[in-house]
């Protein structure tokens, strides 16, 4: 997916006009990377609040419209007010379509209430990772990747290993070589009631 987004260059600087900005309902931010040099951007508060708030923003390539020139680029990193609904400021990756990003793209968990363990063992998934590092170019960048617990048992756990990653995607690794996405943790009390069961 491509977002559409529109921004405005600005040029007075510091926290004052950072202020002043954030009163007329508009946030301060910065886009940098690739061969240009950084621009300070401002856009408007409702509609990048809106935008944060969609999981595939976080995750695809946005055309950035700023005073009618195009950007595309990656949400990078936000900041917003630790207790109220405010965005303090936003940053965005230039992407260069030939050169193979590096970013996070959230994990779906799919089949959890038809997995053996959940069904039948009375399991409970517990998510123990949400997103994964990847690489790849920007056309490839996918929105989301699958994670399929149709056959996980209770007990058992679903590796990095295990995903069937799109087309020109290449998982990024750190320390272990094949980390936990999910597992089906057992509850005691539907174990004893299956063995109870057996042993009948």
């Amino acid at each position: 997916m491509i977002f559409e987004f529109n921004a405005e260059q600005r040029t007075l600087q510091g926290t004052g006009a950072s202020r002043r900005l954030r009163r007329a309902g508009k946030v301060p931010g910065i886009v940098y990377g690739g061969t240009a040099a950084p621009i300070s951007i401002e856009v408007d508060h409702n509609a990048i609040y809106l935008a944060l708030r969609k999981e595939a923003f976080h995750s695809s390539l946005i055309n950035l419209n700023i005073n009618g020139q195009k950007e595309s680029v990656l949400l990078r990193d936000y900041q917003a007010h630790p207790y109220k609904a405010i965005v303090l400021h936003v940053d965005f990756q230039r992407v260069d379509p030939n050169q193979k990003l590096h970013t996070k793209v959230p994990l779906h968990f799919v089949n959890a209430d038809i997995a053996p363990g959940v069904k039948l063992g009375g399991g409970i998934v517990s998510h123990v990772l949400n997103e994964v590092e990847v690489t790849c170019l920007a056309a490839d960048l996918p929105e989301f990747i699958e994670v399929d617990l149709k056959d996980l048992a209770a007990g058992h756990s679903v590796h990095a290993a295990d995903l069937k990653l799109p087309k020109g995607v290449t998982l990024v690794q750190h320390g272990q070589d094949n980390p936990v996405l999910a597992t089906i943790m057992a509850v005691r009390g539907a174990a004893s009631a299956e063995g109870e069961g057996a042993a009948a």
